[in-house]
């Protein structure tokens, strides 16, 4: 037996032991070699092994591709609720809704594909201070004809031009005052303008969405959470007329949604500026004994600055949906390789849907952002209208060659580097190159099924994540 010297051979012992673990490992069909380096064992995978079994999968799982993995399968089912956009009766849908309808309604979509229950909830400040002025306002300015042809544009401007005069004239604010606390009351006559407001409100929004320890203090109810008195503490839940505030109704929606849902877990997405209500309504719910307070949580966000009409006006998110869909229509009637589509405004949609989408995701979360309507427009780059074409030109491969080659494919004719790449990352980026260069059209039989099964799998892929972040795919622009 010959002794070795490991030292004096530059040899760790470690690497003896790797040495030893190569020896007792084998190739087989799906590793074709094992190399050692320094402080480390390299597999080569046999590709056509690997380029069929993800291949297949893809197919296989569908729109269930890349949520199937073990790491996802013991995750116990959760009772999720995500609460966002949250708009206010009687104001139409502004773009300061936009983020947290996007953000909240991706956060929604992931813990469903992940097989949590989820509840999506769109918390409509119907009730407060606010609607006292816009049921005073109504009586003094509204016009009823107005109301029954465009409600919340009508009821906004009430809004505004009521909050104007109650700047000047006391009385006005008075009758507001006084109209919010026949509300709370119960009073029946301010209690049906209310009712009719807000479902005035809640058909126009649905419109949208279809598309995304107590102290007294002069009478006033606080709440004083540092428990020695600090002002910086203190949460006021009811004022000296004995009418709410939202931390109490937040409250009570909170605790009406526990005994409703039995919850596991209740996400709140809400702009930044508002961590120091959620700190403190947290803080508030423990303090009463509700230990499930510790299943709330606040995702908050940064907010978008600048955005408005190119005609500069200050702007509703119903605005900004009919400029992109316009925007969108003109762009596709200009581009000659445009196909005839059934119903151009809903593509238009759906593809201007996404380019707000994306552009939404591309910066940090807490970040705020300048909404740019350029980089909105853009076809190039990481753009949601980039992704929507991607999808489209693979779907039309498959609709021009799929019925000849969709039956079986040989993994020996993907070896080309172009098309190892896009098996590795199954991107659009790739995949919007390499179908330039793996020509389906004229390539062999076999060639051009491997390389459609390819693309195939990509835009499985493509369109799966696109359907989380919250768009829907097209198959034609």
């Amino acid at each position: 037996m010959v002794e070795v010297d490991m030292m004096a051979v530059g040899m760790t012992t470690m690497d003896w032991v790797m040495i030893e673990a190569v020896l007792e490992l084998k190739c087989d069909t799906v590793v074709s070699e094992i190399i050692t380096g320094p402080g480390t064992i390299n597999f080569k995978i046999n590709r056509e092994v690997l380029t069929k079994a993800v291949l297949q999968q893809v197919v296989e799982d569908g729109s269930k591709y890349g949520l199937k993995s073990e790491l996802f399968s013991g995750l116990p089912q959760r009772k999720i609720i995500v609460e966002f956009s949250s708009p206010n009766v009687a104001k139409k849908f502004h773009v300061g809704h936009l983020r947290s309808t996007i953000i909240g309604n991706f956060i929604a979509n992931l813990k469903e594909a992940l097989g949590h229950q989820v509840t999506r909830i769109n918390y409509l400040g119907d009730w407060g201070m606010q609607f006292g002025l816009l049921g005073t306002g109504f009586q003094l300015f509204g016009y009823e004809e107005k109301l029954q042809s465009n409600p919340l544009q009508h009821l906004f401007e009430v809004y505004v031009q009521v909050n104007k005069e109650a700047a000047d004239d006391k009385n006005i604010a008075k009758l507001a005052r006084e109209f919010f606390q026949r509300l709370e009351l119960g009073d029946m006559q301010a209690l049906s303008l209310w009712q009719r407001f807000r479902d005035l409100s809640i058909k126009e929004y649905s419109q949208i969405y279809k598309l995304l320890s107590n102290i007294s203090r002069k009478g006033t109810a606080v709440v004083d959470l540092s428990g020695n008195g600090d002002p910086s503490s203190i949460c006021t839940v009811m004022r000296s007329d004995g009418t709410s505030l939202y931390a109490t109704r937040d409250l009570a929606a909170a605790i009406d949604r526990m005994d409703r849902y039995n919850f596991d877990t209740m996400i709140y997405v809400a702009d930044k500026g508002q961590q120091k209500h959620f700190q403190q309504l947290f803080q508030m719910l423990k303090i009463m004994g509700y230990d499930w307070a510790e299943r709330c949580q606040h995702v908050p966000f940064g907010v978008v600055q600048g955005m408005k009409t190119r005609r500069g006006d200050v702007t509703f998110l119903e605005d900004v949906l009919n400029e992109i869909r316009l925007k969108m229509l003109q762009n596709m009637a200009s581009i000659k390789t445009t196909k005839e589509l059934e119903n151009p405004q809903e593509t238009a949609e759906r593809v201007g849907l996404a380019a707000l989408i994306i552009q939404d995701f591309r910066g940090l979360l807490l970040s705020d952002y300048q909404f740019s309507w350029d980089r909105v427009f853009q076809s190039r780059g990481d753009t949601g209208v980039f992704l929507q074409y991607t999808h489209a030109r693979l779907h039309s491969l498959e609709e021009t060659f799929g019925c000849g080659y969709l039956n079986d494919f040989n993994t020996a004719c993907l070896q080309e580097p172009q098309s190892v790449s896009v098996l590795q990352h199954l991107l659009s980026h790739l995949a919007a190159v390499a179908h330039k260069t793996l020509q389906i059209k004229d390539s062999p039989p076999e060639v051009a099924g491997a390389r459609l099964h390819l693309f195939k799998a990509v835009r499985y892929v493509l369109a799966n994540g696109m359907k989380l972040l919250g768009i829907t795919p097209v198959c034609r622009m």
